[in-house]
């Protein structure tokens, strides 16, 4: 009997020197190229794989495991989910001005804290704070890394070791398990309930005010709403009474948005100065949400409570790093030219695509996408609905147009599963939804056509009856 034969390497030195070799050398370096080298070749003789191979077969193995290692972790993607500010895929995309505002402070030394014309020391907050003041009337702002910092911020410095008083409809939890009771605690502070689930009085704050009171907290249920048998005070009631016992009311709106959604048909949601001139002493909100800015917590209102805010030890673990606070000032200098702000910031822009648009694009690549998956599958153009996302606004949709991709006849029910897998395996991942067994595409975030389109050349689809 015939013992097999064993597998016959080149050596690593002749691979190094093979086409491929020099390539990965050139692309990675020579100690990469020769540690991925003899990793393939040990791979291969424990493999049970060809008896033999060439240097330049082999170089080309390394170069591809190397190219692998090397692609970034985060990466783009298409977003055809439906969901405009999609928490998992970054939420709100950056106007120009605040990536170009992006890269000129990666580049260089900056002023961050430095005051050019004093020659001195300066503060970094400085560089948003008037902006915001300019856009939303409020005397000063201070800003952290995100919404949670900024209630966490508030609570730690009004509220440490005495009560903040919410109505127990508002103690929202959030996506990645943030829930307020557990921020408060985290604070310091003591959660005090007042009201009911779906009811809460003027009479339920005033009677739970006593000597441990901190302040007074509104939250905005920005991801859900009680709908029926409902009753909530209304914030100018409850500044009202703050001011009466010499208490800070904080209006937390999660969201946050600087101007009125419905010139563009959107539903109205209340706005920072909205939440200012109803009496609120501090607001806080995000950036990276209806703002359509940076990740970015927001703290604006009276000149007092944000000095104070400042001088707490926290601010400077939750401090904004040069990055974000110029693309956070890149992106409120829109905000000072509303009339092409749908036009200029991405958000807005997404938000405000008409489904007339939509349908036709959903026409345009319909049989594109049919003739990149082949017969095996169905592709129509169908009416669909987005939503905003991130708990902003959670019962508005916005009428929009995409495509359903079903299995032409009978399969096995990971075939859809297996198709959305064969696009997100494409250079610029494709991510979808699955619903009732079909793939859905919503076009509404798909802005850059051709690069779709192009991408329908690497799809590969694996046959229906393979997975029968």
């Amino acid at each position: 009997m015939n013992k097999p034969e064993r597998f016959r390497p080149p050596s690593v030195d002749t691979v190094l020197r093979s086409p491929a070799g020099e390539l990965a050398i050139a692309q990675h370096g020579r100690a990469a190229t020769t540690g991925t080298i003899r990793h393939v070749i040990e791979r291969l003789r424990a493999g049970g794989g060809p008896t033999a191979a060439s240097a330049e077969q082999v170089g080309r193995m390394a170069l591809n495991r190397l190219e692998e290692q090397n692609r970034p972790s985060q990466r783009p993607v298409i977003n055809l989910t439906g969901t405009v500010l999609h928490t998992n895929l970054g939420r709100a995309l950056l106007a120009e001005e605040a990536i170009e505002a992006v890269v000129a402070a990666m580049r260089a030394p900056t002023n961050l804290e430095y005051e050019i014309e004093a020659g001195q020391r300066g503060e970094r907050d400085a560089h948003v704070r008037g902006l915001v003041r300019e856009l939303t009337g409020a005397e000063d702002a201070i800003l952290v890394n995100n919404n949670a910092s900024a209630v966490l911020l508030v609570l730690n410095t009004l509220a440490k070791d005495r009560e903040a008083i919410v109505s127990r409809g508002e103690l929202i939890e959030i996506g990645g398990a943030f829930r307020m009771p557990d921020i408060m605690a985290r604070a310091g502070a003591t959660l005090r309930e007042v009201g009911t689930t779906n009811r809460t009085h003027l009479k339920d704050y005033a009677e739970a005010i006593g000597p441990e009171t901190g302040l007074l907290m509104k939250v905005h249920t920005s991801n859900y709403v009680v709908q029926g048998f409902t009753a909530e005070v209304e914030p100018a009631e409850l500044a009202k009474l703050a001011r009466q016992h010499d208490l800070p009311f904080v209006d937390d709106l999660g969201s946050g948005t600087l101007i009125d959604l419905s010139r563009w048909g959107l539903r109205r949601e209340k706005t920072v100065q909205d939440a200012l001139k109803g009496g609120a002493d501090l607001v806080t909100f995000s950036g990276d949400k209806l703002l359509g800015g940076p990740q970015a917590g927001i703290v604006a209102g009276r000149k007092d409570l944000i000095a104070k805010l400042a001088k707490n030890p926290l601010k400077r673990a939750l401090r904004l790093d040069k990055l974000r606070l110029a693309a956070l000032e890149a992106t409120l200098r829109l905000y000072r030219d509303p009339d092409r702000l749908a036009q200029r910031l991405p958000t807005l822009r997404l938000f405000t695509r008409t489904a007339k648009e939509l349908h036709a694009l959903a026409e345009r690549l319909q049989p594109k996408v049919a003739a990149a998956i082949g017969t095996d599958w169905t592709v129509e153009a169908i009416d669909c609905a987005s939503q905003i996302g991130s708990g902003a606004l959670p019962l508005e949709t916005l009428p929009s147009a995409g495509l359903a991709l079903r299995p032409a006849g009978k399969a096995a029910g990971s075939a859809v599963e297996k198709l959305a897998a064969a696009f997100r395996a494409v250079p610029v991942p494709v991510i979808g939804r699955i619903a009732q067994g079909t793939l859905v595409f919503d076009l509404r975030c798909l802005e850059d056509e051709a690069l779709f389109v192009a991408q329908l050349d690497a799809l590969k689809p694996e046959p229906l009856d393979a997975l029968a």
